[in-house]
């Protein structure tokens, strides 16, 4: 057994669990999470600072210690999955697509955006803090898990703008980008005040294994499903009004995508199918033999095929659904 089998073998055993970030709902059943007023208050114009749309692309999922068999077989379930086949290009068509699609219903709404190039040329956004896509940041995800991402803008947008709560990081990496958030949050309020206008910053989440919460899971393993969805808690938009105040509206609930978007294979090794088993049943010998504790679960590896043209138009739809509800929210709040 090599040192990483070995490893995921003690993780399981230990039944460890991955700190989630804060992100708290606090019971509320409600489509999105509204923080702050007043930001978009008699507004009839406003002007897009930034709208990225972020692609996970690994992500480790694992469940708590259930109980079991003889006491034993209960450790964490655990699954790993990637998304393979999805392009520059492809991210890129579904940032410009999300992104047209935002600024219609905007416009519908009778609201005016700004020249993105006007915008950028004003002085108070000289150094807008911004980053050159695509980036990609090693996140901590609501579900228990751990992931990589990749943002990207649409190319209308100069650059790419993260403001704090826009992501979690997980891991050193991600200490440059908050600073840079800070900073930029500084820019884009000087450019509001300066301007008079709300500047306005979306950040979407979009998952391709939509894995259930622990309650869902079975001794028999953890179903994955392959839908496409905008991550409840990830997903957001950032009103900086010319007042100075501020307001957030979170996705509360993911919005999901059902289609032929990938295709799903276990991409688990037979070295690892058959190392798991073992271990599970000397775990059940030394229960029945008194010697507890020793509870092993399960890894299991996904690996997503992006299906061209279905995978795009099925990002590409769920962002616009969850422009509805960014949209909606500017207008209740006008």
């Amino acid at each position: 057994m090599n040192f990483r089998n070995t490893f995921v073998l003690a993780v399981a055993a230990a039944g460890f669990l991955m700190t989630a970030p804060t992100v708290a709902w606090a019971g509320d059943d409600a489509p999105v999470k509204v923080q702050g007023k007043d930001a978009v208050k008699g507004a009839s114009q406003v002007a897009i600072a930034a709208f990225n749309v972020g692609f996970i692309f690994e992500s480790t999922d694992q469940t708590k210690a259930s109980g079991g068999l003889m006491g034993a077989f209960g450790g964490a379930t655990k699954a790993k999955s990637s998304l393979v086949g999805v392009t520059p290009e492809m991210m890129q068509s579904i940032a410009d697509a999300a992104y047209a699609d935002f600024v219609a219903k905007l416009n519908a709404a009778g609201l005016t955006v700004q020249d993105p190039a006007a915008v950028f040329a004003a002085p108070a956004l000289a150094n807008p803090h911004g980053q050159q896509p695509p980036v990609e940041i090693g996140i901590q995800l609501e579900k228990g898990s751990k992931g990589k991402a990749t943002y990207m803008k649409p190319t209308v947008l100069p650059t790419l703008i993260l403001l704090p709560g826009d992501f979690t990081g997980s891991g050193m990496s991600s200490i440059g980008l908050n600073m840079s958030a800070g900073q930029a949050s500084g820019a884009l309020s000087n450019y509001a005040k300066a301007a008079g206008v709300p500047v306005l910053d979306v950040t979407y989440l979009i998952d391709f294994s939509d894995q259930k919460r622990p309650g869902a899971f079975s001794f028999g393993g953890l179903e994955v499903n392959a839908n496409l969805s905008v991550t409840p808690g990830y997903s957001r938009m950032t009103a900086l009004g010319p007042n100075g105040k501020t307001v957030t509206v979170t996705l509360n609930r993911g919005v999901s995508v059902d289609g032929d978007f990938v295709d799903k294979q276990d991409a688990s090794s037979n070295l690892d199918k058959t190392t798991q088993a073992a271990a599970n049943v000397g775990g059940g010998v030394m229960a029945a033999m008194g010697f507890g504790g020793m509870r092993f679960g399960k890894t299991r590896k996904f690996e997503f095929t992006a299906k061209p043209g279905n995978y795009e138009q099925g990002a590409a739809k769920a962002a616009a659904l969850a422009n509805d509800q960014m949209v909606g929210q500017i207008v209740s709040l006008r």
